[in-house]
This record gives C-alpha cells, sequence and structure tokens, in this order.
C-alpha cells in the first residue's frame, strides 16, 4: 500500500478521514501552483467530491478535462491516467474516496 508521505509529491494540506484495509477517504487542499501529478491506480477508483474551487481533473484514456465546483463529484476508474489541480493554477480543496483494493500510486511518462 502506498502511504501518503511516500507520493513524490507535495500538497498544502492532507487530512486523513477515515483509512480501513481496501479503502481511504482525505480531504486535499491543492495551494495555487500545486497538482498531483499524472498517475494511475491498479486496483482503485478515485471518487472525487470538490469543496472548494473550482478544480480539474484530467484524465486520458479517454481524454477529457474535468472541471468541478463545489459540490460536483467525478469518479476515476482504475487504470484512468489522471492528473488533478485547482482552475487556471488557482487553490482547491477536495475530498478523496479511493477504494475498494489496495492503494497504489503509478507515474504516468
Amino acid at each position: 500500500m502506498t502511504r501518503p508521505e511516500d507520493l513524490p509529491y507535495t500538497v498544502s494540506g492532507r487530512e486523513m478521514i477515515a483509512e480501513v484495509p481496501g479503502l481511504r477517504v482525505h480531504i486535499m487542499a491543492l495551494a495555487p501552483g500545486e497538482g498531483v501529478p499524472w498517475h494511475w491506480h491498479s486496483e482503485v477508483d478515485d471518487t472525487f467530491v470538490c469543496m472548494e474551487g473550482p478544480m480539474v481533473v484530467e484524465t486520458r484514456a479517454p481524454r477529457a478535462v474535468h472541471e468541478l465546483r463545489p459540490g460536483e463529484r467525478l469518479t476515476v476508474p482504475v487504470k484512468t491516467a489522471h492528473a488533478v489541480h485547482g482552475k487556471d493554477g488557482g487553490a482547491c480543496r477536495f475530498l478523496l474516496i479511493q477504494g475498494i483494493g489496495e492503494h497504489d500510486w503509478h507515474p504516468v511518462g
């Protein structure tokens, strides 16, 4: 299982809400200019719920740009490459639900 402190990027804030085998729920905050780089997971979906934003979740295969405003959500399925950032490089805050399965983190490119 990949631990948050082992990830190759930093974010302004990360608050673990719940973590049990196969499921993680946490709140992440990205400061202006921060982002979660392109990556994918082999077992877990990522469900994003925007709390403050807007925020952007980009995906490949299918290639898409999803803009989320507070209260909106998006699920990125397992094995789908994705990246996350605030719109126009701004700040954002979101709830992230990861599961069900063991969490791993594979960089793209």
